[in-house]
């Protein structure tokens, strides 16, 4: 009897152990994912064996950021305070674009790319998008205030928005990218680009301006600093599309 009991027991220690052993590995896994993928991705990779390679079109908000003139600033500091400057602007856009629910599409040397309604449609993605540009400005206004106090350059951020159907799938064969394609896509990044001609921070399309509305409700304060532009020619765009800007943070 007392045999019985001890290989009993012996048995659910090592059933146990195995399952805590199971479950570190497999937080260590989702630990490792997260280095990588926003918290949503990491949550549907964790689920599903393959939940990202349905190739499929939906409705997505996209924002494109980038530090204007940073090639320049980098070539006259050292490697140390190049990867320095970056590490701590990254940090300071990636916490909002978690905390706004977006996915961290990829780091485009001193810019990024966000994408809102990745891997699902939501019911806030182009509000969240815009609400995430106005605290990446406010973010990037703290931390230039700060560069400012110990003597150093302050950045200048900037920042395009857009809305509309993307193409969505895995791309590659065994390093796969969770790629995010199409005219959407272009469109967000020549917004951005065209903050340098029209003095501003943050050129955001009337296409997602519109919805954003149509979820928040057009008398929320996030469009209070929004100034209504003369329509734009965007290099692969067929007609000209309405813009708003954003010159600087305003009141969120």
């Amino acid at each position: 009897m007392f045999l019985i009991v001890a290989m009993t027991l012996a048995i659910a220690v090592r059933r146990g152990n195995d399952l805590l052993i199971r479950h570190a590995a497999v937080e260590r896994e989702r630990g490792n994912l997260a280095r990588y993928f926003s918290p949503n991705v990491v949550e549907e990779l964790s689920r599903h064996d393959e939940p990202l390679r349905q190739v499929r079109t939906q409705e997505v908000a996209v924002l494109f950021v980038d530090i204007v003139g940073f090639t320049a600033f980098a070539d006259a500091r050292t490697a140390e305070e190049v990867v320095r400057t970056l590490r701590e602007f990254h940090a300071l856009m990636e916490q909002e674009v978690f905390r706004h629910s977006g996915t961290l599409d990829k780091y485009l040397g001193d810019g990024l790319m966000a994408t809102f309604g990745t891997p699902f449609v939501g019911e806030a993605d182009a509000s969240n998008a815009l609400r995430c540009a106005q605290a990446m400005m406010a973010s990037a206004d703290r931390w230039n205030g700060g560069r400012k106090a110990a003597g150093e350059a302050p950045m200048r951020v900037s920042f395009g928005l857009h809305y509309g159907p993307v193409v969505l799938g895995d791309i590659g064969l065994t390093c796969l990218e969770f790629a995010v394609i199409g005219s959407t896509v272009n469109a967000a990044s020549r917004l951005e680009a065209l903050t340098r001609a029209l003095d501003c921070e943050l050129v955001a399309s009337d296409d997602l301006v519109k919805r954003a509305k149509a979820e928040l409700g057009s008398t929320d304060a996030a469009f209070r600093p929004l100034v209504a532009q003369a329509p734009q020619t965007i290099r692969g765009l067929e007609h000209p599309i309405a813009i708003w800007t954003q010159a600087c943070v305003g009141e969120l």
